[in-house]
């Protein structure tokens, strides 16, 4: 804090002898130890009550903390969830009763023709679908001549 030296010291001692003299250096020390020795009491209280600010408002934040998690386990409750999934269930009925008007209501111009020609044909089987996939990812497969209907 204070960069003072041994020789300054002595220096402050040897100004203080001739100034105040020898009979009143004793009394004017002994004040001024009081002094220094309130002014770091205060300090000491001054840090004790920011400490105490500090735990204060970390402890506000711990139990900010606490009562939010204790409401949401509160929403937890089983009947509580249980209330909220019917809730849940019921909109999504609803959702689902709209959806279905709107599709009915729209009109049969509107509706994607169906292909008949793909209907009547075979579903490939799953093995089939996957190797046809193959075929078109790999780069290094022969190219395949197109097939020729005969009319």
């Amino acid at each position: 804090m204070f960069d003072i030296g041994w020789s300054e010291l002595v220096v402050i001692g040897v100004v203080a002898l001739i100034a105040i003299g020898p009979k009143e250096l004793p009394g004017v020390l002994r004040m001024i130890g009081q002094w220094v020795g309130k002014a770091r009491r205060m300090a000491s209280d001054f840090q004790g009550q920011f400490n105490e600010a500090m735990r204060e408002a970390e402890m506000a934040d711990i139990k900010k903390s606490f009562d939010d998690i204790s409401a949401a386990s509160r929403d937890l409750h089983p009947t509580k969830l249980l209330a909220s999934l019917e809730e849940h269930a019921r909109e999504r009925e609803q959702e689902e009763q709209r959806s279905a008007q709107a599709t009915s209501d729209t009109p049969a111009a509107d509706m994607p023709p169906i292909d008949t020609a793909s209907a009547s044909e075979p579903a490939a089987t799953p093995v089939e679908g996957q190797a046809s996939a193959l075929m078109k990812e790999t780069p290094d497969a022969p190219p395949t001549a197109p097939e020729s209907k005969a009319s």
